[in-house]
């Protein structure tokens, strides 16, 4: 929002939310059934395009998201290093509300302008006159509108919410009030209406012009640099027809300079190029790809999940994973990103972090949680962590901590397998078992004298078992061969604290929980049981007569900077006890690995955590 809102600065839809879309819906459905209802030398191609078109702007702008989040994560010519937070996630989420825009007025056009029905596929000369009206009035316009814009008194009413953006996301480009956007129309108009009324306008002309600015407005806001030196060393006159999105980053830093839409000549006539352009462009070329500090080591968890990545959809990214409806609706999508995942088979880089002076990177597996039970798949997932320590170790990593299912027993002895296999690694692994505990320990309220164990049981559960019986806190098993195996593994002293019981279930209201807790299970506890998960992923929530606590995580502190999305099923700016615990490992600079069945002191590592500013989730007994 612009710091002193004008008028007409919300779209006129905003209060529909998500069904925002019905209004164009009627258009859509009305033009569709139009063109197959017609006789076949009646029906308009061109009306019946519209909405499959916006359809692919849509698509068009996805793909820029993705790819330069992915750019900008890995740092490869990245161009400003500073931070995006939720707030901008937040702002910049209705991106889509210009396309909605532009589609009613399309469509209408269609219906009410002379000569818009029935265009014709393609014409040359529409397309030398969209052009040559793009190079003179419409950029002219723009440049002059946009330095207007910059005026304090329209500044603050409208064009502030746009420069809200530091760093900018290539969606930042369509983010304006819905007056500006008014404004912009009419603009880009000029060649679509002057072609329509000479009848020279074409389906190729109208879908290149839109894609053209679509495709500049995304290139200009993508924070890294594509554009290649010897392009202009080629042809010296495209630096005039052309900008970079190093150009037009400055603007965004410098405010004052580098007006133009995408041709920056009327900034070199006018006196407003900025004198860094040049300098930004081969600086950011010649940047490479960022060294982590530390990586933390994530995969995929259902199919539906990339879409929840930072690489996925903005919006789903910045909060909690959960299942939406509305992606049933993708199916095709998500069954090529499967496809997709599995064809490349590489682990790729999803988001980057700052915690002080240490760069932070998450890297994740191309494999599905399912994935994980299959033995079949076991090896081929080795040998992608197996990749990923390697990579992480040539690039200087001090730490990679195992997040999700990456370091369970069965996969690799909680990453004790590379360990083994790999005696001289210089990068230290972290399976973070150590401050899962220690958040599982601290969950559970004070005076607590007995809890329920149930789930599969990891090195998380047997460590926590051993430490309440040491306690003199009685765990109580269910399931018998559960209990013969943390019988053997506690000493003599402890294991009198461990008991077999039945029926303990319907009695006990404190439950540790992992994976593999079923719904009948749950349904045993009494009211106002607590279920405290042990495990990486949450169980199912059957009971709204209980409380479901988180898994282990910590709120991070205000030193973990450029975090603008969700962690999994966590909230915003919480991250899971696993990834939490090889960021203080850098930071306390521990020269030992932390995995196989080896712990560290969770006293230790509690203490640590809690000093560099990492707070554990507060549960209903806090």
């Amino acid at each position: 929002m612009a710091s002193r809102p004008g008028i007409l600065t919300d779209w006129p839809w905003k209060r529909l939310g998500i069904y925002k879309y019905i209004v164009i819906a009627p258009w859509a459905i009305h033009n569709t059934y139009s063109y197959f209802t017609a006789e076949k030398g009646e029906r308009d191609l061109s009306g019946f395009l519209i909405f499959p078109y916006l359809l692919f702007r849509m698509l068009h702008n996805q793909l820029w998201i993705s790819y330069s989040r992915y750019r900008t994560a890995k740092g490869t010519n990245r161009i400003v290093d500073k931070s995006i937070d939720f707030e901008q996630v937040d702002r910049e989420r209705e991106w889509d509300d210009q396309i909605i825009f532009n589609g009613l007025l399309f469509f209408i056009g269609r219906e009410y302008v002379a000569n818009a029905k029935h265009v014709g596929f393609f014409r040359l000369d529409g397309c030398i006159i969209t052009a040559l009206l793009h190079i003179g009035p419409v950029e002219f316009l723009y440049y002059w509108l946009h330095r207007a814009l910059h005026h304090h008194f329209l500044y603050s009413r409208y064009h502030s919410h746009h420069h809200s953006s530091i760093v900018t996301e290539p969606i930042t480009s369509v983010i304006h009030p819905f007056a500006e956007h008014i404004a912009y129309f009419f603009l880009f108009a000029i060649p679509l209406y002057t072609t329509i009324r000479t009848c020279t306008a074409s389906i190729v002309s109208f879908a290149l012009y839109e894609t053209y600015i679509d495709f500049m407005n995304n290139m200009g806001h993508c924070n890294f640099e594509l554009v290649p030196n010897w392009l202009f060393d080629v042809f010296p006159p495209l630096k005039y027809l052309m900008y970079t999105p190093s150009f037009h980053s400055l603007h965004h830093t410098q405010f004052r300079t580098n007006y133009s839409l995408f041709m920056p000549m009327y900034d070199y006539i006018y006196g407003t190029m900025d004198k860094a352009s040049d300098d930004l462009h081969k600086a950011s070329l010649t940047r490479k790809e960022d060294s982590p500090d530390v990586v933390h080591l994530t995969h995929l968890t259902t199919p539906e999940s990339i879409y929840h990545l930072r690489l996925g959809f903005a919006s789903l990214a910045s909060k909690p994973y959960r299942s939406r409806w509305y992606l049933w609706a993708m199916w095709p999508v998500t069954v090529w990103s499967m496809v997709l995942t599995w064809v490349y088979g590489k682990t790729f880089t999803v988001e980057r972090n700052e915690c002080g002076d240490l760069k932070l990177q998450t890297w994740a597996i191309p494999k599905y949680k399912i994935q994980y039970f299959l033995e079949w798949q076991r090896e081929s997932i080795n040998n992608l962590i197996e990749e990923a320590i390697l990579d992480a170790d040539e690039k200087g990593a001090k730490v990679l901590s195992l997040g999700l299912l990456n370091q369970s027993e069965e996969l690799n002895k909680n990453g004790d397998l590379y360990v083994q296999k790999f005696p001289k690694l210089k990068v230290k692994l972290v399976d973070g078992s150590s401050l899962a505990v220690a958040a599982v320990l601290n969950s559970i309220p004070h005076g607590t004298t007995q809890v329920l164990m149930r789930g599969h049981l990891t090195k998380v559960a047997y460590y926590v078992a051993e430490a309440l019986c040491q306690k003199g806190v009685q765990v109580v098993m269910t399931r018998e061969t559960e209990y013969d195996k943390l019988k053997t593994w506690l000493d003599t002293e402890s294991v009198s604290n461990l008991v077999f019981s039945r029926g303990a279930a319907s009695k006990t209201n404190i439950w540790l929980v992992g994976d593999g807790l079923s719904e009948e299970e749950q349904h045993k506890a009494p009211k106002g049981t607590a279920f405290i998960p042990f495990s990486q992923i949450p169980p199912r929530m059957f009971r709204g007569d209980c409380c479901y606590l988180s898994t282990p995580a910590f709120s991070a502190p205000p030193t973990i900077e450029n975090v603008d999305s969700c962690e999994n099923w966590l909230p915003r700016r919480v991250m899971s006890a696993w990834r939490v615990a090889g960021i203080v490992h850098a930071l306390e600079g521990w020269n030992e690995h932390e995995c196989g069945r080896g712990m560290m002191d969770t006293e230790k590592v509690w203490q640590a955590t809690l000093r560099h500013g990492f707070q554990p989730l507060k549960s209903k007994f806090a």
